[in-house]
């Protein structure tokens, strides 16, 4: 193997699970035709997987042979790496937050970036642009919730905002309380309902 693809393989395999690799980190070993041709040729090999253009991941090699890296650790890697704000979506917030039982069968991310499907394997993972109130509040618990709400919608805002009330540590209802301002008007309605009930 020439030296160019043993370095991107080196580099590829030197990284975490779903860690993800760009062209461009490899220009200064070549023009951008080896660098790609090189890529493209590990690809074919079975050595790296094209998850979108211009982003490859390596195999995770076990017992049974080898597989795509875990949906979630490449979308980790994509936020990382572009400085991106990525979460799970409404769906999956809502199911643990035991809002739903509904398990989500498709993989889909919000994120501040755009819009873009990565094909890992046998599965394709979406990441869907989202409006910046849907994040604003980041991954944990107070973010998921906004999220999962607004994935409920209007007709099931009261019963979910009850549930989460009960279930929601303090300082985080606290503060999807303070984040009114920035959230629709009818979650925004709710959640003042719902915090007078207290």
């Amino acid at each position: 193997m020439s030296t160019l693809p043993a370095s991107i393989l080196a580099h590829a395999q030197s990284l975490p699970e779903g860690g993800v690799l760009s062209p461009k980190e490899f220009l200064h070993l070549g023009s951008r035709a080896a660098v790609d041709q090189a890529l493209s040729r590990l690809t074919k090999g079975g050595k790296l997987l094209r998850a979108a253009r211009g982003t490859y991941v390596m195999p995770v090699s076990g017992r049974f042979g080898t597989r795509a890296p875990a949906p979630e650790k490449v979308v980790e890697a994509l936020a990382s790496q572009s400085g991106e704000v990525v979460t799970p979506h409404g769906a999956n917030a809502a199911n643990a937050l035991g809002l739903t039982q509904q398990v989500p069968i498709r993989e889909v991310y919000l994120t501040s970036g755009r819009t873009r499907k990565l094909k890992l394997g046998r599965s394709e993972v979406t990441v869907r642009h989202a409006p910046r109130w849907m994040l604003a509040l980041g991954a944990g618990p107070a973010g998921a919730a906004v999220r999962a709400l607004a994935w409920m919608g209007p007709a099931h805002v009261a019963r979910s905002l009850a549930a989460l009330h009960r279930t929601l540590p303090t300082a985080e209802w606290q503060t999807l309380i303070s984040a009114r301002a920035t959230l629709p008007s009818w979650m925004a309605k709710a959640i003042g309902e719902e915090a007078v009930r207290a």
